[in-house]
């Protein structure tokens, strides 16, 4: 009985798409003789003027609604996992160490080196088993902290992608067994995350000791990460930046809600060419990642460069950029599509085709047409009942039946005799 309850509430509450309630639409042109799977990058534009979510993007081919699948481009900055370190201890005057890795494939490790101002190398090779055997170099690399010299700190060790299940590590330089803590490990991504460009600008303002840059963007647009790209000089620098996005003031009104409160976050840019101690460092990052905020209304971004007392940076342009998104669907020969969305009403789609997805090496590329109005759109019909489309009248309601009220209980209290 609950299940055929739910079942009904589902069939109430949902609603069916309807061509004539899509806003904007483009047309997308397969272009190949051969039928099989395509897939289109999403522009920033299209989540500007979509549901929240792409909730309300559909495909259709020749009026027949198509089933498709959204893809994310894998991101380099995979959930992390600590691993730690095994037989640590000094051999040959050097800090020694092994680590079990988790399986598949990884690159890049992150020590956690509990000291201040130090340069040491790090060598690491690769086996499949703990005991001594054969073992593959992996290569040497320098880990830093030069926060005396105000240059920041990098402890990331930037293997090349592989599968081994043990690193052997050797570390030479001025630290002790005890300050490696521990080491964390992400996997490496098929193949380098692809992104697109969100907002860019060069325009910075000096506010105090911080170098100011702002961008408005469009409500639900995701931004997954920031890009500096400063100019050739200073050739070593380090900056913390804080970046601030709230939404977009709306004109206020009595009974108008709290707008919610600014999301923060921090980081560091970094980059540091140079000899010390006798041994070459070579570190840059240029890129932070972007705070997760999705308004419903355009978000004000505010990042914001700490300059300290240096020199501001001199920032050539700074990029909102998102991962990028892909549609993909099985598209028939010389196909023509058209990509629909801007009606608020609908919710996510459910296909099988998601469910049973298997990505496609050869996959088409294709590309849709500038965004058009829908010549046949019209607002879709206000079907909420009658008090919730006019709440004001109810509350007019409420007060007319308590004046009544008031007026009958003053005039029965003056028909009612004085007492004896």
């Amino acid at each position: 009985m609950k299940v055929s309850a739910a079942v009904l509430l589902l069939a109430v509450v949902s609603v069916s798409p309807d061509s004539r309630y899509f806003q904007f639409e483009r047309l997308i042109q397969s272009g190949s003789q051969q039928s099989g799977q395509s897939c289109l990058v999403l522009e920033p534009a299209i989540f500007a003027h979509a549901a929240p979510r792409l909730a309300d993007l559909r495909l259709y081919n020749k009026g027949n609604e198509t089933p498709y699948v959204v893809r994310v481009s894998a991101s380099t900055l995979a959930e992390q996992k600590p691993v730690a370190p095994l037989n640590l201890g000094l051999r040959g005057g050097q800090i020694a160490f092994d680590a079990a890795m988790p399986d598949g494939s990884y690159s890049d490790v992150q020590l956690t080196i509990a000291a201040r101002d130090f340069i040491a190398t790090v060598v690491v090779s690769g086996s499949q088993n703990e005991e001594a055997g054969a073992e593959t170099k992996l290569g040497s690399f320098t880990i830093f902290d030069l926060t005396r010299q105000k240059l920041g700190r990098s402890t990331i060790l930037h293997l090349p992608v592989s599968d081994f299940r043990y690193l052997h590590f050797r570390i030479g330089g001025p630290l002790k067994p005890e300050n490696v803590s521990s080491l964390s490990v992400g996997s490496a991504p098929a193949s380098p995350p692809a992104y697109s460009v969100v907002a860019q600008t060069s325009t910075i303002a000096r506010k105090g000791r911080a170098s100011v840059l702002e961008f408005v963007v469009p409500a639900h647009v995701p931004v997954d990460r920031v890009v500096f790209t400063p100019s050739a000089s200073p050739a070593q620098f380090s900056r913390d930046v804080s970046i601030s996005v709230s939404p977009v003031a709306a004109p206020a009104s009595i009974d108008a809600p709290q707008p919610p409160p600014p999301v923060n976050s921090y980081g560091n840019i970094l980059r540091v060419h140079s000899i010390q101690n006798g041994r070459q460092i070579d570190e840059e990052r240029l890129a932070i990642d972007a705070p997760s905020a999705d308004f419903s209304t355009p978000a004000k971004w505010t990042i914001s460069i700490e300059n300290g007392d240096d020199a501001p940076l001199n920032v050539q342009s700074v990029q909102l950029q998102m991962l990028q998104r892909s549609l993909c669907f099985d598209a028939e020969a010389n196909g023509s599509y058209l990509l629909a969305y801007g009606d608020a009403a609908l919710s996510q789609p459910s296909y099988d085709y998601a469910a049973i997805f298997a990505p496609q090496a050869n996959a088409a590329q294709v590309s849709a047409g500038p965004e058009q109005p829908n010549p046949a759109y019209q607002p879709r019909p206000d079907d909420r009942p009658f008090t919730e489309r006019h709440p004001a009248l109810l509350w007019v309601a409420l007060a007319a039946v308590i004046a009544l009220l008031g007026a009958i209980a003053l005039r029965s209290a003056k028909r009612v005799p004085p007492a004896p």
